[in-house]
């Protein structure tokens, strides 16, 4: 039997909400070992003069504690 946490992280992105998810994944398997998922809990938009200048996701991402 295996346990399991759930950290929660911000990644943002000035291309896409796509572009965001993947530096957030990419960033946790950096950080956090035996990552096995993650989902997004949350989008936003930063915007300046009223153009979209950066994407934001909130990410919920799941790792199996070691033993």
């Amino acid at each position: 039997m295996s346990v399991a946490k759930v950290t929660e992280i911000i990644a943002s992105s000035p291309v896409s909400f796509d572009e965001a998810v993947k530096e957030g994944v990419e960033r946790a398997n950096k950080t956090l070992q035996n990552v096995k998922g993650a989902w997004v809990s949350d989008h936003k938009v930063v915007l300046e003069d009223g153009k979209i200048v950066e994407y934001r996701v909130r990410l919920k991402v799941t790792f199996v504690l070691k033993d």
